[in-house]
């Protein structure tokens, strides 16, 4: 046994370089090096703040049109980076997106390696090496973007913090809108789906730190909230093809004359869904689905929602995966669900949408230039909720479901089969816009 365990680990850490070379050999031919250009505008922006004494919403990298779009508490947060040297500051913010990167990756995937009888460590560098390769992840890297760390204080809250009943929960919501506006929407996410005190701290732990922000620095946060925050200039072009969200596809439609009563109503439809698709998650326990459902629907109402900006489809990806494997063997819905899941990690890997670059226009325009929206979508329709798994914990005080039961906690790690004890045989296992955004 000991042998057989050894050659077990031989070979899955042979398969682990294996895939790590072929992943590296594959970025070294498809990935587009950004030289760290967004990074570069925050560094440069808090030094003219910092070291200049100028405004920093009045900073544009030079020779561009680029400068910082972020609240006054990202400035706060991002202040050391002034006192950097350059190459630090790049150290940084690789270091921080990784490891963020591989303990919520880590969250989502363990208990799917525990459930399936997986090696864990074996996945998890599976995983990794997959996420290094998917394109929005290698733009946030590339371009020194924050994704993965907004992604990961929301991660706190509704995979950890909420399913414990922990009294913190909603913190790591607020401090994320505080440092960008986008990530608000899970405070929604909270109100629709009954957890008031969550909801409650998420938009107290939002205004404190504003309201710290706006104490430290008056000019700035005056200048944001009356100024640069309402200046559309700063978007960019909406009709980019980077921008793959449904105001993204209207503009491609009409870029001169976009509908903005077209995109209205498909966000307006679009909400529908998701509100009924995270009260159904949530009603059982399925937070992770939440978390999901939450991350595609943000993607696709956003006006701009830039091809980096889809590292908040990966939980979705990886509870495909999850699905699949809890459905059974060689049975049609687990091979739907792989399919689902390649297919989505395959299309958002490949750089589909650039191929209409240029011209977006005609049928093949409106279906290949648009293929990032049509997997948001498809994730938010189709992505299942696992009600092949039951909560285990206790619930917390403001824990009501959508019907105004009480929904017990259920993070992803507390999730099991509801006939677990039943035997294996007979069970299943489970070019750039205008902003810097």
């Amino acid at each position: 046994m000991v042998a057989q365990g050894a050659r077990r680990t031989a070979a899955q850490v042979v398969g682990v370089v294996a895939l790590a070379v072929a992943v590296a050999a594959f970025l070294s031919v498809a990935a587009v090096r950004h030289g760290f250009f967004d990074l570069k505008v925050y560094y440069g922006a808090l030094h003219f703040w910092v070291h200049d004494h100028g405004e920093i919403y009045d900073y544009l990298k030079p020779g561009t049109q680029y400068g910082f779009t972020y609240p006054p508490f990202a400035a706060l947060v991002m202040l050391p980076m002034a006192y950097l040297p350059w190459m630090a500051a790049i150290v940084v913010s690789v270091a921080a997106s990784v490891l963020v990167s591989t303990v919520l990756i880590w969250w989502l995937l363990d208990p799917v390696a525990r459930r399936a009888g997986w090696t864990r460590w074996f996945a998890l560098a599976v995983a990794l090496c997959l996420a290094a390769a998917y394109e929005p992840m290698r733009e946030t890297v590339n371009f020194g973007q924050v994704n993965m760390l907004l992604l990961f204080l929301v991660g706190v809250d509704l995979l950890r913090l909420l399913p414990a009943g922990n009294r913190w929960a909603g913190v790591g919501i607020g401090l994320a809108t505080a440092i960008k506006l986008t990530p608000g929407i899970f405070i929604v996410y909270l109100l629709i789906t009954g957890r008031w005190r969550a909801a409650v701290t998420s938009m107290a732990a939002a205004a404190a730190a504003t309201l710290l922000a706006a104490a430290l620095f008056p000019d700035a946060s005056r200048e944001f909230w009356t100024s640069a925050l309402w200046n559309t200039g700063r978007v960019g072009e909406l009709a980019f093809v980077s921008n793959q969200s449904l105001r993204g596809v209207v503009a491609r439609l009409a870029p001169q004359h976009p509908s903005t009563l077209a995109w209205l109503a498909l966000v307006l439809v679009t909400l529908a869904v998701w509100v009924w698709r995270s009260r159904a998650a949530v009603a059982v326990g399925d937070e992770a689905a939440g978390l999901a459902l939450t991350g595609a629907v943000m993607c696709l109402v956003s006006p701009v929602t830039w091809v980096h900006h889809l590292v908040w489809l990966l939980p979705a990806l990886i509870l495909l995966v999850d699905n699949a494997v809890a459905a059974p063997p060689r049975s049609v819905r687990r091979r739907a669900l792989a399919t689902f899941a390649a297919l989505g990690y395959g299309l958002l890997t490949s750089r589909i949408v650039w191929v209409w670059e240029k011209d977006f226009t005609g049928l093949d325009g409106f279906l290949g230039g648009n293929t990032y929206v049509w997997i948001s979508l498809a994730l938010l329709v189709l992505l299942p909720i696992r009600t092949w798994a039951v909560p285990v914990a206790g619930s917390g005080p403001d824990r009501v479901g959508p019907g105004g039961s009480a929904a017990e906690p259920a993070g992803v790690a507390q999730l099991v089969e509801r006939d677990r004890g039943t035997a294996a045989g007979e069970r299943h296992r489970v070019g750039r816009p205008l902003t810097v955004g």
